[in-house]
């Protein structure tokens, strides 16, 4: 048996997912945008920190020659080279590339590259497996894991010494070498039997979540499932270890907090809540002309801007939407170029956009509340105008929030994502679905973030068109809910949904 270090570690979290990858690696999920932008973004972290050790020989990855690479590398330790990376050995049923090999006189030092803010445990047990491994070839003196210093600030030249932080965990990695023979030979004698009977659990989201959660979770009810209630602080497992799978099946008699029961009730009734005096009163705070306001943000593990943290939220557009007392109805929107920080811009454009007086709605307004007080930093002359914008905000959720309106297919939750759908379900103009390259928040995240990279320029404008749309349809669709909730203070304080 021969494991690599992240088939070690995936044995670590759950011995089914170890022996599925290595026996039904068809059954695996197809890896989402998240899951391929955090690889990207560990990559360019791995290769900025190589900076850290300069002039060091890389071993070029070959998937059909690991010997080869192996053999590279015990070249390169032979004829005196100091540092060295993705070092790659083969010892005692373990394949493993370490980041970074640095020389230490007649020892060596093992550098782990995370593109995380701090170590965290899964990253222990990753570099002591690493150690053990090359510990069976050469001699070690240290284990260190490099992470990203999130309270470094860019100022100019980007400060690789600066950006990122080292720990030093060997005390740690040698505690652990002991355990390590007695996990490897649990792990082969899993991997020699049958599949083993593991039933999902927590363990199937930590440390990392599974990509075997399709076939692993296919006996879990589609829709209304017991893990579909929210805010139930970890119970649904406990149901779930009694064999109660439905939200139907839930016992009268067990305790859940105020909203999950509330949400259990409604899936029962299919009734909808509508507190008709309390939406009325939420309404009658919102002063002429409405503008309605959401930000999208990007994010960066490296800083590319001056006062720029690593993993800062930067605004790079906004859409805005400018309800007048007479119907009129006004849309207004910004979008950074990519090549530069659209900070500045941004807020210069929204301060002379968002009419002086009247009442600015943003649906669960902390984040932009949030992010003008983070420009508000950046543009200091303009602070005292950014700030003032923030005293004027009211929250379109506070309705769904705080249950005034409650719909059964909410299922305990009141994000706008499943709000607009489940107000308007049959509305073309508000289906997220309908538009193009970007439907969500994290597509329009990732997206602007790479756009500098992108080499097809002829691509470029419908790029751009398709997040305009995106963040358009973010508050044409407060302006429709808004509508909505007046409709809903003529309309009786219970309705029966027809089925």
């Amino acid at each position: 048996m021969t494991l690599s270090k992240s088939q070690y570690i995936r044995g670590l979290q759950c011995h089914k997912s170890l022996w599925l990858y290595k026996n039904k690696p068809g059954l695996r999920d197809t890896p989402d945008s998240q899951t391929e932008s955090s690889f990207n973004t560990g990559y360019d972290v791995g290769e900025l920190a190589k900076e850290l050790f300069p002039n060091g020989v890389e071993i070029e990855f070959d998937s059909k020659n690991f010997n080869g690479m192996v053999k590279k590398t015990k070249e390169l330790i032979s004829n005196g080279t100091e540092v060295i990376y993705e070092a790659t050995f083969s010892e005692d049923g373990i394949f493993a590339m370490a980041d970074i090999l640095v020389r230490n006189s007649n020892t060596w030092d093992i550098y782990e590259v995370k593109a995380s803010t701090h170590t965290k445990e899964y990253h222990k047990n990753d570099t002591a497996i690493q150690w053990y491994a090359l510990s069976k070839a050469i001699n070690l003196n240290r284990a260190y894991v490099v992470h990203i210093n999130n309270q470094y600030i860019r100022n100019s030249k980007l400060n690789v010494q600066e950006l990122f932080t080292i720990d030093d965990i060997t005390d740690i990695v040698l505690e652990k070498q002991d355990e390590i023979p007695l996990q490897l030979a649990e792990m082969e004698e899993i991997l020699n039997g049958e599949i083993p009977n593991i039933d999902i659990g927590k363990h199937c989201s930590d440390p990392h979540g599974c990509d075997f959660s399709s076939h692993c979770w296919k006996h879990i009810p589609k829709k209304n499932s017991v893990f579909d209630i929210s805010y139930a602080m970890g119970k649904q497992w406990k149901l779930y270890y009694q064999g109660i799978l439905s939200i139907d099946d839930v016992p009268d008699d067990f305790h859940l907090g105020k909203n999950a029961t509330l949400q259990i009730k409604h899936h029962r009734s299919q009734e909808i809540k509508i507190d008709k005096p309390k939406i009325k009163e939420f309404l009658e705070t919102i002063k002429y002309p409405i503008n309605f306001f959401d930000f999208e943000t990007f994010q960066n593990a490296i800083p590319r801007f001056d006062n720029q943290r690593p993993y800062a939220q930067m605004p790079f557009q906004y859409s805005l939407h400018i309800l007048h007392e007479d119907g009129r109805l006004e849309h207004k929107e910004f979008l950074g170029d990519e090549n530069s920080d659209p900070r500045r811009p941004l807020s210069d454009q929204m301060l002379k956009e968002i009419t002086p007086t009247g009442s600015i709605i943003a649906f669960n307004q902390s984040f932009e509340i949030t992010q003008i007080k983070n420009l508000a930093l950046v543009c200091s002359d303009i602070s005292d105008k950014l700030l003032a914008l923030n005293e004027r905000f009211i929250d379109l959720a506070h309705p769904f929030q705080h249950k005034h309106y409650y719909h059964p297919k909410f299922n305990g939750k009141y994000s706008i994502k499943v709000v607009l759908p489940t107000l308007f379900p049959d509305d073309d103009e508000l289906d997220y679905k309908k538009l193009g390259s970007i439907q969500n928040g994290g597509d329009a995240m990732d997206t602007f973030a790479n756009l500098y990279l992108l080499k097809d320029k002829s691509q470029l404008a419908e790029i751009k068109k398709d997040l305009l749309a995106y963040c358009r349809l973010d508050t044409l669709a407060m302006v429709r809910i808004w509508e909505k909730l007046y409709q809903f203070t003529e309309e009786e304080i219970w309705i029966k949904l027809k089925l």
